[in-house]
């Protein structure tokens, strides 16, 4: 395990490890991360295999994850860290919406969701309250989680969508952002031969006919999940 740094007080600085599939996004986290006097990035990796391994050998006292990754995405990473019983917690930092994403990432054992579109003091106070044990989302997803929670889920607006697999949402939620098959694909640092498998797999799933069905289908889902918070 790394050695900790000590802040000018001589406390132990907080050890953050990176879980984001753009180098460039990570160095750029890396530099607002090591700007506060009590964090540090101890790691970081585009990947599930590797950051698994990684964070198993480093000990962090929080991994920052990414939802889309090279090989996976990171809700499996989140599981893999629960299921070994490693006790770490994890903030998720997408740009999938908070609205569409943040109960997946809760239910598979995250703290935290924030979005990348979020300002950077948002990102900082996120890590400072998973690191205290707190659960972090925004003011706006907490207020509709509350609602939920004393509804009892039964007014939740379902789509069929629960059939499909974290892959495949991402991949809905891209069609109903009007994003092209070889747009979604550059998003997600996929071939096109690969979503289009997805965009067959989510016809199947949600009994679609065909691709204008499928847009048609994404873009309510996209537009309904959006405004059910308030």
């Amino acid at each position: 395990m790394a050695v900790q740094k000590t802040n000018e007080v001589g406390n132990l600085r907080k050890r953050v490890y990176l879980v984001d599939d753009h180098p460039i996004v990570r160095q750029g986290l890396i530099k607002l991360i090591e700007q506060e006097a009590g964090l540090e990035v101890c790691g970081e990796a585009g990947s599930v295999g590797r950051a698994l391994d990684e964070i198993q050998k480093q000990g962090p006292d929080v991994v920052l994850v990414d939802i889309s990754l090279e090989d996976s995405n990171g809700l499996e990473l989140i599981k893999a860290i629960d299921d070994l019983g490693l006790q770490i917690p994890t903030l998720v930092l997408s740009m999938h919406d908070e609205t569409l994403y943040a109960e997946h990432a809760l239910k598979a054992g995250a703290s935290g969701y924030v979005m990348k579109q979020a300002a950077s003091s948002t990102l900082i106070n996120a890590i400072e309250k998973v690191l205290a044990g707190q659960i972090y989302v925004s003011k706006t997803m907490s207020s509709q989680m509350l609602k939920m929670a004393f509804r009892g889920g039964g007014e939740k607006q379902r789509s069929g969508t629960d059939a499909l697999s974290l892959r495949e949402l991402e991949v809905f939620e891209l069609i109903g952002r009007g994003n092209s098959t070889r747009e979604i694909a550059e998003q997600l640092s996929l071939s096109v031969k690969t979503i289009e498998t997805y965009r067959g797999n989510i016809k199947s799933k949600l009994q679609l006919r065909s691709g204008t069905e499928l847009m048609q289908k994404a873009i309510r889902w996209v537009e309904t999940e959006s405004h059910r918070i308030g």
